[in-house]
């Protein structure tokens, strides 16, 4: 393993235990002084419960952090969800239920009379999103940890009004500027298995369903996609098999999960209006977790996401696989373009960006609309993750990179007077191996030119999502 893989992996999948709330951090360059509001990250905290340790990324105990600007400076806090999962782990137990829980025949029962997570964790470590006046941590288990977005203290379970089936849920809220609300969907398992897929307004804190679709499988769906009209899921290959909780040595959702190469892969798209399904063409199998954008175009709907020839990047995050070489021998993701004619169903692919890359984002204005930039992480050079920035329709691309530095997630800021898409900040936590150090970094959105960096007081363990709130 490079000695920076090695580092990276020592570092980032560390437990963090020290806890701080509006430390101001030091700013090597100039952050821009219009930027105002808050990065908001979601991410594993802690891997050890008693003297056991989560065997899979995803299963680490949740921990919010938050980064806050005004006027140049940025200020840093982090601090744990104190749910249920949390205080287990204080007594030793597993925290979560994807890779490091069940096991025993009990516990499998358990899972099939249920179609699914007997007792879903709050172990809300995956993303955040704002429903109303509520702030909110996300994973795929059906229970939601509502946060003060300012100190991040747990307020307590966020519960939805409603009856709608979920056995999990995503993640991934699309959050559509244009209509001034959010899009999400669960997954129901069980005999008669479906996707509802609905609306949350942007004024209320409630769900309102778009539309039950029939599943195949179930498919293990992480994201979605939207159009000014459409709903976009991706059902591939890899699906929710609730029988292979009785395999032996079967360990939560993950053991679960079974990769059919047979099956293809099914792409479903909803009227957002109406809710019925337009069409579902199928095409050879891969996987994705998540997708870039999507938009309509000349009668068709063009859909952007990271692809993967299959499902082997679940098991390459493990801490098993990443203990041997870290991220370098995880499979890269490739930045696919699908055309998509509803009419006949006819589907075309092409690559956008040769290079791997994953946790893709664009700015908040071009979303579900016609774009032509993505920014991304960049995987495939050894010792580091970069940082991308694809045009799409030009396919070039310029990229940033620092020997020893690990990119986590971007996200783009626009400049509130702005009108070109690029016209703003690109921000992007980072681990720095060489001074074993998290630190936060900001380029500008349009050149990708470093303006700043601000190093954290500690290595914080790598994360996975998160949302800029300009209110905050």
């Amino acid at each position: 393993m490079d000695d920076s893989a090695a580092r990276a992996y020592e570092l980032g999948f560390r437990s963090l235990d020290r806890e701080l709330s509006e430390r101001t951090l030091p700013v090597e360059g100039e952050i821009p002084e219009w930027l105002s509001g808050a990065l908001i990250r979601n991410g594993p905290g802690s891997f050890e419960f008693g003297g056991r340790r989560a065997t899979h990324w995803f299963d680490g105990l949740a921990l919010l952090r938050r980064y806050g600007f005004e006027e140049g400076t940025v200020t840093y806090t982090n601090r744990f969800l104190r749910t249920d999962a949390y205080k287990k782990a204080a007594r030793g137990d597993g925290a979560s239920q994807f890779a490091s829980g069940g096991g025993s025949l009990r516990q499998a029962l358990r899972w099939l009379r249920s179609f699914g997570p007997p007792e879903s964790t709050d172990n809300a470590n995956v993303h955040v999103a704002r429903f109303g006046e509520h702030y909110v941590a996300l994973t795929e288990a059906p229970r939601r940890i509502a946060f003060d977005p300012t100190t991040l203290e747990t307020r307590g379970e966020f519960r939805w009004r409603d009856d709608l089936p979920e056995h999990l849920t995503t993640a991934h809220f699309r959050v559509d500027p244009h209509r001034n609300e959010t899009i999400g969907y669960s997954t129901e398992l069980g005999r008669s298995p479906a996707y509802h897929l609905y609306r949350v307004p942007n004024d209320r804190p409630s769900r309102e369903l778009i539309a039950s679709v029939p599943a195949e499988g179930p498919g293990y769906i992480h994201d979605c996609s939207i159009t000014e009209s459409y709903v976009v899921l991706v059902e591939t290959p890899l699906r929710t098999a609730v029988l292979r909780a009785l395999l032996p040595h079967s360990e939560g959702l993950l053991g679960m999960l079974e990769y059919d190469e047979n099956r293809r892969s099914r792409f479903v798209i909803v009227d957002r209006e109406t809710g019925s399904v337009e069409a579902d063409p199928r095409v050879s199998p891969f996987f994705t977790f998540h997708h870039v954008n999507a938009f309509e175009r000349d009668g068709g709907i063009v859909l952007d996401l990271v692809g993967f020839e299959d499902d082997a990047i679940v098991e390459a995050l493990t801490f098993e696989a990443l203990s041997g070489d870290a991220f370098e021998g995880a499979p890269n993701g490739r930045l696919l373009r699908y055309r998509i004619d509803p009419e006949t169903e006819a589907v075309d692919r092409s690559r956008r960006y040769d290079g791997g890359c994953e946790l893709p984002t664009v700015p908040r204005s071009v979303r579900a609309r016609p774009y032509r930039y993505a920014y991304g992480q960049v995987t495939d050079r050894p010792g580091a993750n970069g940082l991308a920035k694809i045009d799409i329709e030009r396919e070039t691309a310029t990229e940033w990179w620092e020997r020893g530095v690990y990119v986590e997630e971007p996200r783009t800021v626009q400049r509130p007077d702005g009108t070109d898409e690029d016209d703003g900040v690109v921000l992007a936590p980072a681990l720095d191996t060489k001074r074993d150090r998290s630190m936060l970094l900001v380029f500008d959105a349009e050149t990708l030119t470093e303006l700043a960096r601000a190093p954290l007081p500690h290595a914080v363990p790598f994360g996975f999502h998160g949302r800029f709130f300009p209110e905050l």
